[in-house]
């Protein structure tokens, strides 16, 4: 079961990549970045709540963004924004704006919470990977 939530999320990663244009050559990298992403979260969800399982997957993936920018040589958008495509909350999103216009104000709150909380993490890890400093190597002669 493990195997096909890898693929899938590579294969939603990589027609995500395709929309936003990125190079042909990247799109191997952007699928595993955001399957990696996707995993992280899957697992970590059994054990900790949903906004800290976005957080720390959103750091690996960060990360491991950070590290095929350096060794593609290419922006790191590229595979961070192709990557966090499978953390985004759109369920949550959509059960707020139905809870909302359901008028089950209660529910409309509590997805809305889960759903901010989530986006908060999503970015903080974001935050928190990309401010630590790359240092590089020197260049011998």
């Amino acid at each position: 079961m493990e195997l096909l939530h890898f693929v899938v999320s590579f294969v939603a990663t990589v027609c995500f990549a395709m929309l936003f244009n990125v190079p042909r050559r990247q799109y191997v990298f952007c699928g595993f970045t955001g399957a990696v992403g996707w995993m992280c979260y899957r697992i970590l969800i059994t054990a900790v709540s949903v906004p800290a399982a976005s957080l720390a997957a959103t750091m690996a993936l960060a990360a491991l963004s950070r590290v095929f920018a350096v060794k593609r040589k290419a922006p790191i958008t590229v595979f961070l924004l192709s990557g966090i495509f499978p953390l985004v909350p759109g369920a949550g999103i959509y059960n707020t704006a139905y809870a909302f216009f359901m008028d089950d104000n209660a529910m409309a709150v509590y997805h809305g919470v889960e759903t901010l909380k989530c986006a908060v993490a999503i970015a903080l890890g974001i935050a928190l990977v990309l401010s630590i400093p790359y240092r590089r190597r020197a260049k011998q002669a």
